[in-house]
């Protein structure tokens, strides 16, 4: 069984190709005290100006199916005839330390998470496009992709989008640094669950001393 610290959640991003989950997975990294993100491991090639170790862990199928077999993932799949997978030993060691950790997967992964010994400290998150339009648009933009490849993404989006409703919080990224401000609130809001402060037990009981040493 993983040791959790008591405030530390996995927060699970998740959207179609070119829905904003990995550029808003970094900003709350960056911007959230205590949040971390986790590189993930991948078969595909490495992209110009990805940084191995930073982008992902790069590695050969025979690694990767090794790892599998280990046990090493809290979650994987098979996207586009590449493997993507989650390291456990990255999201325990972070969880242990107190650091929460946001998750860039698909719904694949989110179940798998879910249904794993994590997912009582788990809180995932949908992120729905504008418009399929802009959808097309953004993956064109970012001009990561070949037409093949995007033709690809775009004929699965749908698939990714379906799930929408099996997610906790759902919503449309229209402005990423307005989509950005809402996870801070839901961050925000997660931490401040009663579950979520172990202290205020010890702070009511000073209270209650207090309040009898002046009755």
């Amino acid at each position: 069984m993983e040791r959790v610290s008591r405030q530390a959640q996995v927060f699970i991003l998740s959207a179609p190709s070119g829905g904003g989950k990995s550029s808003l997975a970094r900003a709350l990294a960056e911007n959230c005290d205590r949040v971390m993100t986790s590189v993930s491991h991948t078969t595909r090639n490495i992209r110009p100006g990805e940084t191995d170790g930073v982008d992902y862990n790069f590695v050969d199928v025979d690694t990767f199916e090794r790892m599998i077999a280990g046990g090493d993932f809290v979650e994987y799949a098979n996207v586009f005839g590449q493997y993507y997978g989650t390291s456990r030993e990255a999201i325990v060691g972070n969880l242990a330390a107190g650091n929460s950790v946001v998750l860039d997967i698909d719904w694949q992964g989110a179940q798998q998470i879910r249904n794993s010994a994590l997912g009582q400290n788990t809180l995932s998150i949908f992120l729905l496009p504008p418009s399929i339009t802009e959808l097309h648009r953004r993956l064109v933009s970012r001009a990561k992709d070949s037409d093949d490849v995007i033709e690809r993404r775009m004929s699965k989006s749908w698939d990714e989008i379906s799930h929408w409703d099996g997610y906790d919080f759902v919503l449309i990224n229209d402005d990423l640094d307005q989509t950005e401000e809402q996870l801070k609130t839901i961050i925000t809001a997660t931490r401040l669950r009663r579950s979520q402060q172990p202290d205020l037990t010890e702070h009511v009981r000073a209270l209650q001393s207090q309040f009898e040493d002046i009755s």
